[in-house]
């Protein structure tokens, strides 16, 4: 094959599955794996991809990046909102459901808000807000308890920090529904705010079950900061346009891999 061709065979790959590993791409091509790293240098200098350890990936944002509540909305709507229509399947009356900031995880406010009679916790004021304008619209079938835990807000709406912390190592909760700014193979689950991370940390350690919802521009992201590694997740649900080798990796790290729609 001749460079050229392999080249674009290899941009091809990142655009697919936004994370390829340099082994699978040798295997693919029929070349060695100094061929690959070769090949994926020359791609980085043109812009095309990014390198990381063992692979290559979708160039992105700096890992400090972090988007705002209402631009983040407004992508990805219906992949959204067919993982919170599955992650509500999970949810049964009396239940005492965590739910951390995000635009995915406030789908999911909006399945639930019309659902079983549960306790939420969350450090998102949007969702806090949902559930009440539910209930006093009377839209609701049950009235359910939502506590609203404080902190400093960040640009995604987030309530984190300190004082979130520490109500959260109060608490027990049967299920974590975890919104991620990034998954990667290597960094696990990521946020761009250090101290988002902290409180969604200690939101996964009070709660029995970790379960991630993210869509599949999520994968191949690197946030500053760890929340998780993937292999903490007991669930992930995400898209039908995750790529192969990005469910590769999930069914081999985590509990469950579920695709919404």
């Amino acid at each position: 094959m001749l460079p050229a061709a392999r080249h674009q065979a290899i941009v091809d790959a990142v655009q697919r599955e936004r994370v390829v590993r340099v082994s699978d791409l040798a295997q693919q091509l029929g070349v060695s794996l100094m061929t690959v790293r070769r090949d994926i240098e020359v791609l980085e200098d043109g812009g095309k991809l990014e390198r990381i350890h063992g692979g290559a990936k979708l160039p992105g944002d700096a890992s400090t990046h972090e988007p705002g509540f209402e631009l983040k909305s407004t992508q990805l709507p219906g992949e959204k909102r067919a993982i919170a229509v599955e992650a509500a399947t999970m949810v049964h009356e009396g239940m005492a459901v965590g739910l951390s900031a995000g635009t995915t995880t406030w789908a999911l406010a909006k399945e639930l808000a019309n659902g079983p009679r549960i306790t939420v916790v969350t450090n998102s004021v949007r969702t806090a807000d949902l559930f009440h304008h539910s209930a006093a619209a009377g839209s609701a079938r049950y009235a359910s308890t939502v506590i609203l835990i404080g902190g400093e807000r960040t640009p995604s709406d987030a309530l984190v920090g300190p004082i979130a912390t520490a109500a959260l190592k109060q608490l027990h909760l049967d299920v974590l529904f975890l919104g991620v700014h990034g998954m990667d193979p290597d960094a696990g689950f990521t946020t761009p705010n250090l101290l988002e991370a902290e409180t969604d940390r200690a939101f996964v350690a009070a709660s029995r079950k970790l379960v991630i919802l993210a869509d599949h521009t999520k994968w191949g992201t690197q946030g500053m900061s760890t929340i998780a590694a993937l292999d903490e997740a007991d669930e992930i649900i995400s898209d039908p346009g995750l790529g192969a080798e990005a469910r590769r990796v999930l069914q081999e790290k985590v509990g469950r891999l579920r695709i919404a729609g």
